[in-house]
């Protein structure tokens, strides 16, 4: 879909040169990217957009000034993409601990459809790693529309292949939305809110946004203000010390408290952003230290329990690391092939590269069978890594089907023997398989009776035929991390990332206190998994009970002496405690709702999603239309008819309902894994000719004595000039044939 996107758009900047803007002009007409340039993705949005959808390439015309043009005569299958002019555009960002909210504001203008005319517009809204939409709302002179999300009703999910024509992913990252019918000329405010995680790295946080926008969204007339606006605003621990270190645009400080402080950038400028916006600050500490919020529920809350979030950080000083017995388990089945299995190769050597000489390892490719490297662990010497390297380039050969349950097992068996270092198993799997909830049984199990220390198990999921909730709940049990990328470019930098979360360990066997004295606990994760020098630690849930001023948080050090230390308790002032928890819950408790098969915790998890704003898989979104000129018609005792069509529904207060697609991910694809189908691939709509074979035998036959199927899919394509030019050349031949018959046997004179 990406690919088609990027045409679609570059249609769309050809069909654009149509338009005449007059004398005053302030930018030269959109600049066609070079040859080199054109890549599928060359296209896609960088920041949030507005497209035109254009079918009719006839209404493409400027809706002050008539240009006067040659009409246009045929149709855009598919539709064109002309990209809207930005009239304005407002940021604000909330950075909580380790969770930010985005919120744009932004205006754009119909400004390539004739003032008579209305088209469909396109909302694009990159959103990067690790986010969550969680609402938008348009605004239009005639009409707006807002999302909400609903309970899913089983009967009305589409099936899986169906292409979404309201909105859906154009990759994992980038969500489009449909606004029906704005009129040319119209200016649309379009507000759009979602959250991301705040990437943690050398002891820094770090936030990236999209806000890269193109020449071709700059407004063409030179008298036409253009205001670009930033604001942020970060809230830590109260009391902490804050140090902003980098940020991309010229950010003003406005405001500066113990644990929070706020940034403005506010200016007229001549063209918008032409960089992403990134900001990164630091809160300096020279031990392993944190906090935990307190937060009450509130009246409108359905389950009336108080609420906590502890926040564990490794400090920034470079602690000592666990010596590792790391085992990676490869999925080599015929899905992985093509870049796939390349980009996972070079992501598994680089990691091995990274290796220390005291750490050891081994390597167990899986398909149908097992292939593993070395029976017993290997230190990670510039002579086994190379070694492996060369195995890896002959046994990673994509085939086959997907059996994970036995490599894993081989896995746990050889890391038995762990003793003085953290046993890890780094699993990387495309696909789903049948056994999955005896899998997590199996691992829990082990841990119930294993050693103190058991193997840590960090999953990768790639794609989304794969089962990311299996995956999510294996590494929950096994006290790892897990980590996914959708799409197949970012396999290597995801993969490394998460390799460097379990190979960076500064703290193991985590436990608090105080679990133990509440009344009543739910904790999520449910298995606390170990502190990585990479990143925050993160826990949140519900309870009953009084929290003392402090807990202690034990555990044990690289050099496995043991560990404690002191967290004070705050009451949850500037930080929204639920708001910050809400996606991590919500992902932890649909993945114990699978595997339990609960439908009572998917109606928590529903309930939840509705209460926060959260999608998930038991919830879905559809955007309400609300029809300013019908209500006022209706109000004043004029009739209005209905939309029929067959994508929209009405709610009880009359608006209109447009339903979209599901917008989770799933819970993976048997089929899919074992027909061997690649991540990313689309079921491609049949052509003219397919379509025409599809049909019965008899249709088919008498098509065949009729004409050929290269004529039938020319004359799909066939403009209506040209078939009302066919047609009238037809009908005349077939008057002339009446009238030779009527000359010959009518008119003949014979009596006969």
């Amino acid at each position: 879909m990406a690919e088609e996107f990027s045409k679609a758009v570059d249609n769309g900047l050809k069909l654009s040169k149509r338009i005449y803007f007059g004398k005053d002009r302030a930018v030269a007409p959109p600049k066609q990217p070079a040859p080199m340039a054109k890549s599928p993705g060359a296209l896609l949005p960088t920041a949030p957009m507005v497209y035109a959808v254009i079918v009719d390439p006839g209404i493409v015309d400027n809706p002050d000034i008539t240009s006067y043009q040659p009409h246009v005569y045929g149709r855009c299958d598919p539709a064109a993409l002309i990209p809207l002019e930005m009239k304005g555009i407002e940021m604000e960002v909330d950075c909580y601990l380790e969770t930010a909210f985005i919120t744009v504001n932004g205006s754009w203008r119909v400004h390539c459809v004739m003032g008579s005319r209305a088209c469909d517009c396109r909302l694009a809204i990159p959103i990067t790693e690790q986010g969550s939409i969680l609402g938008v709302e348009v605004t239009a002179p005639t009409k707006s529309y807002s999302t909400q999300l609903v309970v899913m009703d089983d009967n009305n999910e589409n099936q899986s292949g169906i292409r979404a024509q309201n909105g859906g992913f154009l990759k994992s990252n980038i969500l489009t939305l449909t606004i029906p019918q704005i009129d040319g000329g119209s200016i649309l405010s379009i507000k759009m809110s979602w959250s991301q995680k705040i990437v943690y790295r050398n002891g820094q946080f770090s936030l990236n946004l999209p806000f890269t926008f193109p020449d071709f969204v700059n407004p063409a007339a030179k008298r036409i203000s253009r205001r670009e606006k930033i604001q942020i605003n970060v809230n830590a621990v109260a009391g902490s010390e804050l140090l902003c270190k980098t940020m991309s645009h010229p950010l003003k400080e406005v405001r500066r408290h113990a644990g929070s402080m706020g940034f403005l950038y506010d200016a007229e400028v001549l063209s918008w952003s032409k960089t992403d916006f990134s900001f990164s600050y630091a809160v300096p500490s020279s031990h392993i230290n944190g906090v935990v919020l307190l937060e009450s529920a509130s009246a409108y809350d359905f389950d009336q329990r108080e609420m906590f979030h502890m926040c564990l950080s490794p400090g920034d000083i470079q602690s000592k690391v666990f010596k590792k017995d790391i085992i990676f388990i490869i999925d080599i089945s015929g899905s992985m092939r093509g870049k796939l299995i390349d980009y996972t190769k070079n992501a598994l050597s680089e990691a091995l590269s990274k290796l220390n000489p005291q750490d050891s390892f081994s390597i167990i490719a899986f398909n149908g069978e097992s292939y593993i490297f070395s029976k017993s662990m290997e230190l990670a010497s510039k002579d086994s890594v190379e070694r492996a390297n060369e195995w890896i380039n002959t046994n990673f050969v994509a085939a086959g089907a997907t059996n994970i349950s036995s490599a894993l097992n081989k896995a746990i068996e050889m890391l038995s023997s762990a003793r003085s270092s953290v046993p890890i198993i780094f699993l990387v799997t495309d696909g789903t398989v049948e056994d999955e909830r005896q899998i997590c049984a199996l691992v829990k199990n082990h841990i119930v009776n294993g050693e103190s220390i058991c193997p840590r198990i960090y999953t990768f999921g790639i794609g989304s035929f794969c089962n990311h909730y299996f995956l999510r709940m294996l590494a929950m049990i096994g006290r790892g991390q897990y980590d996914a990328a959708l799409d197949v470019d970012l396999v290597k930098p995801q993969m490394l990332s998460l390799f460097d979360k379990a190979s960076s360990l500064v703290l193991a066997n985590i436990k608090v206190d105080i679990f133990d004295e509440l009344d009543e606990f739910e904790v999520y994760p449910s298995y606390i998994p170990d502190l990585s020098s990479e990143g925050p630690l993160a826990l949140s849930g519900r309870y009953k009970g009084s929290f003392p001023e402090s807990i202690k948080v034990k555990g044990i050090l690289a050099d496995f002496s043991n560990f404690a230390v002191d967290i004070k308790i705050r009451k949850a002032k500037d930080v929204p405690v639920q708001r910050v928890s809400a996606r991590d819950q919500i992902e932890y408790l649909t993945a114990q709702a699978w595997l339990s098969e609960n439908k009572q915790l998917e109606q928590k998890v529903a309930k939840l999603s509705l209460q926060t704003g959260f999608m998930s898989e038991y919830t879905r979104m559809i955007i309400l239309e609300d029809d300013h000129l019908k209500n006022v018609k209706e109000s004043a005792g004029t009739k209005v008819s209905k939309n029929s069509h067959c994508q929209y529904d009405a709610n009880a207060q009359g608006q209109r309902v447009i339903i979209l697609p599901h917008l989770g991910i799933g819970f993976g694809n048997l089929s899919a894994t074992a027909e061997n189908t690649p991540p990313g691939f689309e079921m491609k709509l049949p052509e003219v000719a397919e379509i025409f074979k599809a049909t019965s035998n008899c249709c088919s036959t008498l098509c065949g004595y009729c004409c050929c199927f290269c004529c039938i899919q020319c004359c799909s394509k066939m403009n209506n000039q040209c078939a009302t030019a066919l047609t009238q050349l037809f009908i005349a031949l077939g008057c002339l044939g009446c009238l030779t018959c009527c000359s010959e046997i009518c008119c003949s004179g014979n009596d006969d």
